[in-house]
């Protein structure tokens, strides 16, 4: 038997597989294409204190080679979470991370106090959202504010901490850095890329028809961006990082764990193959088989060795 476990820092995967929040709801809602169990974990969509509407207008674009969105982090909140959802990843033994939004410092640690009191054993901070106005962002471009959010953070919750880091920035090595020293036990990246997305069109009244929908990029089109924002980080930390952005198949998994990353998120692709999940984790042990090792531990040595 092949051996796909991963231990970040403590907080155990059966597999490398994880989901990237935003892209599969918050419990089970993949149910009916694979048993979601299978998977290293989940992680959910953004939740803040309180319920969010999200952004009004058009929220996604659909460009080459990937989708800009601006949902704005529509979510139901931490408290119905809890009581709604909470229980069905607990009865069905789904692994998770709970990701988490604020638009202030307070309100991140009043989420952290919330999901330590709730029992929730890892949390993904998110501070790389480019479609709200208020907060996420503001914290990750800025190496002193990350620096105080996590270590705010870090005194109220006890369980696996992972900051989740933003492409949109000249000097990502520092605020990982600055994650890492301030108590994250985990760093997740990358989020999405700030793009825009046109469409003109001409009416069959000669009028012209123009749709601008600006948000964040993801998909195939940016993995180059995010092998390299992984393969920084890995220079400069020595925490675990769970590689994202644009992860369609097997080869992206070997290319993100040759760069340094140690898991791996998928999202974008869950709308395109919503089963993505489970035949990547098929494809990943034949691989290890292939090359007669035992576990992925051996085949992320030799992926860096060689």
């Amino acid at each position: 038997m092949v051996d796909l476990s991963v231990n970040l820092n403590g907080f155990k995967l059966q597999n490398p597989i994880m989901t990237a929040s935003g892209t599969y709801g918050y419990a089970d809602e993949y149910d009916d294409f694979i048993d979601v169990s299978k998977l290293g974990a989940i992680v959910t969509k953004a939740i803040s204190i309180e319920p969010k509407k999200g952004n009004s207008g058009e929220r996604l674009f659909e460009t080459y080679g990937g989708m800009i969105n601006r949902i704005g982090l529509e979510n139901l909140g931490i408290e119905e979470f809890i009581s709604k959802k909470l229980p069905i990843l607990k009865e069905k033994n789904i692994n998770y991370v709970m990701n988490l939004a604020g638009s202030t410092v307070e309100d991140y640690i009043k989420a952290a106090e919330i999901a330590q009191s709730a029992g929730i054993k890892a949390i993904e901070v998110n501070v790389s959202c480019p479609n709200v106005k208020q907060g996420c962002l503001e914290f990750g471009t800025n190496p002193n504010s990350l620096g105080h959010l996590t270590s705010e953070i870090r005194k109220i919750y006890k369980g696996f901490l992972i900051i989740k880091l933003t492409p949109n920035v000249s000097d990502i090595e520092s605020l990982a850095k600055s994650a890492e020293d301030n108590g994250a036990d985990c760093i997740s990246a990358i989020n999405t890329l700030k793009g825009l997305g046109v469409k003109v069109e001409i009416t069959p009244d000669k009028k012209i028809k123009k749709t601008f929908v600006q948000g964040g990029l993801s998909g195939r089109c940016i993995k180059p961006v995010a092998l390299s924002m992984v393969k920084r980080i890995k220079a400069v930390v020595n925490i675990p990082i769970i590689g994202i952005g644009g992860i369609a198949n097997i080869e992206d998994i070997l290319e993100f764990l040759t760069v340094g990353a140690d898991a791996i998120q998928i999202g974008t692709e869950n709308f395109c193959h919503p089963d993505i999940t489970i035949k990547l984790i098929n494809e990943l042990t034949k691989i290890i088989e292939s090359l007669n090792l035992e576990s992925l531990d051996e085949l992320k040595r030799k992926l860096r060795d060689e």
